[in-house]
């Protein structure tokens, strides 16, 4: 992977790491219930790894892009169906997501280098 890549990860782990060792009851349930959401259901993991994608695009979370980008990698989404996504989140967002397209672009790049 990247150099883009390896910083967001490093940054993500070692913020976590940092949040839930303050022990909070909720924030604690708020990481379960992320994370169990995109565990395999009646949806394929996949599925929902591209639904959350286009959700963080259209909202413009720059971060939540790149996990999401990072978990389509690990489920193996190609580059045709990351366009595909891309196009559907522009058009569900409209173009100010443009920007957060490219930024994901880039990222995107830098995982596969």
């Amino acid at each position: 992977m990247g150099e883009k890549t390896d910083q967001f990860n490093e940054y993500r782990s070692r913020m976590n790491d940092r949040i839930l060792s303050v022990d909070n009851k909720v924030v604690k349930r708020i990481f379960n219930v992320d994370t169990n959401a995109y565990t395999e259901g009646v949806l394929p993991v996949k599925t929902k790894e591209l639904m959350g994608l286009v959700a963080s695009l259209v909202l413009r979370c720059d971060d939540c892009v790149k996990y999401h980008l990072l978990k389509c990698r690990e489920n193996d989404v190609s580059e045709a169906e990351l366009f595909e996504v891309l196009g559907i989140a522009t058009l569900v967002g409209g173009t100010i997501v443009v920007p957060h397209m490219r930024r994901a672009v880039e990222f995107w790049d830098d995982m596969n280098t």
